[in-house]
């Protein structure tokens, strides 16, 4: 699935290709489950820059039905994923062995596709861009999303208080914090200091974006950090440095994955964080939607329109 132009869920279209042979260091795999995240929408529109046509999505899961020259460590059949931008979109995708991640057996490839994206962003959340601990207050926007789903429980795991948000009462019902709101982002930092009677968060997860700033720099006390990591709504608008002093001289920072896991060492430390949380049962991946691959712009409808609860997956 491709996007010649960017716009909106319409420019995404289907286009046959012959079954490439993998190149010195890379893998092909089948494809068995694509993930379906914001990023690929924002790549879709241009937020993020990618030249045209769009290969379109980021982690996908497959078993490996060839090996590139060099490639050590894997082999034909092995079920592999991989959660970097380029090309999941597909049935068969060329990917680098050294950013591939090795499917731990008893985990079933939707499942895995699911999370490795969203799973891994958690972790480097809640351990490194704020190593969160026992009393510690975050504030964690679209908790009942895909990457709000995992963190949560991730941060409950390390013993933070979680003050979770999300965009619906039925939503809110669903995620297991005993702080779980979802009233208007004008009514939240109104209900995060009578929660923290006063002492406001931590930490802010934030990947909301333009919608949700303003609540979120009110529910920081003073130098707490606000980590902005994703644009759900839009972009955050320019900000002048002035405005960190005056929400308390707080924080700031604009975190990605690739930044986490830029070594075949640091991949390995983090998946291992993740799929250990999954096999001890602190993480329960929700997959909430299924869509045919086919159909990957009315899944983009869906994640866009908020229509989604926890993961989205698209099956070829």
């Amino acid at each position: 699935m491709i996007a010649r132009t960017h716009g909106g869920p319409e420019v995404i279209e289907r286009e046959n290709f012959e079954v490439p042979s993998p190149g010195s260091g890379e893998l092909l795999i089948e494809t068995e489950a694509v993930g379906l995240n914001f990023i690929d929408t924002y790549y879709r529109k241009g937020l993020y820059a990618d030249p045209l046509p769009i290969q379109l999505g980021s982690e996908s899961v497959g078993r490996i039905a060839a090996l590139g020259d060099g490639v050590t460590g894997f082999a034909i059949g092995d079920r592999v994923g991989t959660p970097h931008a380029g090309g999941a979109y597909a049935t068969h995708r060329l990917i680098d062995a050294a950013q591939a991640m090795r499917i731990p057996e008893g985990i079933a490839p939707d499942i895995a596709a699911a999370v490795m994206l969203k799973g891994l962003t958690a972790c480097y959340l809640a351990e490194d861009t704020f190593p969160a601990e026992k009393g510690h207050i975050a504030l964690v926007h679209s908790a009942a999303g895909g990457v709000g789903s995992l963190l949560v429980p991730w941060l409950l795991d390390r013993g933070v208080t979680v003050i979770a948000h999300s965009g619906s009462a039925e939503k809110a019902a669903g995620v297991a914090a005993e702080h779980s709101l979802h009233c208007a982002f004008d009514d939240l930092a109104a209900a995060v200091r009578e929660i923290t009677q006063g002492e406001m968060c931590h930490v802010v997860y934030d990947g909301v974006g333009a919608a949700s700033w303003s609540a979120s720099l009110a529910s920081l006390r003073r130098r707490g950090l606000m980590v902005t990591y994703g644009n759900a709504s839009g972009p955050v608008p320019p900000l002048p440095p002035l405005d960190l002093m005056k929400a308390g001289s707080i924080y700031l920072t604009r975190p990605t994955l690739a930044d986490y896991v830029a070594t075949p060492g640091q991949l390995a430390i983090s998946a291992k964080k993740l799929f250990d949380r999954i096999a001890n049962g602190i993480l329960k991946p929700q997959i909430g939607q299924t869509f045919r691959l086919e159909d990957a712009a009315e899944a983009h409808r869906a994640l866009e329109s908020r229509a989604t609860t926890g993961s989205t997956v698209l099956i070829p």
